[in-house]
């Protein structure tokens, strides 16, 4: 469901696409049944491609990537968080206006 700008990252891929970038990496934690996150899904899109090549953009599915949905105390979805340099920079959970995460990402750059 995600565009080509979005990585489908997993317990796998986080270390490597996301802790090790050198790049802000924004992860969006997600999962299909959720209400709130289809209604931000299209926002994220956007925000992948408006800032492609600043930051990287990823979706994890909740339902199936449980190691890193608990590492990182995952109990309200949509949570988006930025990291930066392979540390939690933001954090915002719901779905919030473009602008909120816009604002976000630019304390990130």
């Amino acid at each position: 469901m995600a565009s080509d700008g979005i990585l489908q990252l997993n317990d796998t891929l986080f270390d490597s696409e996301v802790l090790k970038s050198d790049i802000p990496v924004l992860v969006d934690f997600w999962a299909p049944w959720c209400g709130p996150c289809r209604i931000l899904a299209p926002v994220v899109e956007e925000i992948s491609s408006s800032y492609s090549g600043r930051i990287k953009v990823g979706k994890l599915n909740v339902d199936e990537n449980h190691e890193t949905t608990m590492k990182y105390g995952i109990r309200s979805i949509p949570t988006i968080i930025i990291f930066k340099n392979g540390q939690v920079f933001e954090q915002v959970i719901g779905a919030v206006p473009k602008t909120e995460i816009e604002r976000l990402i630019n304390k990130a750059l």
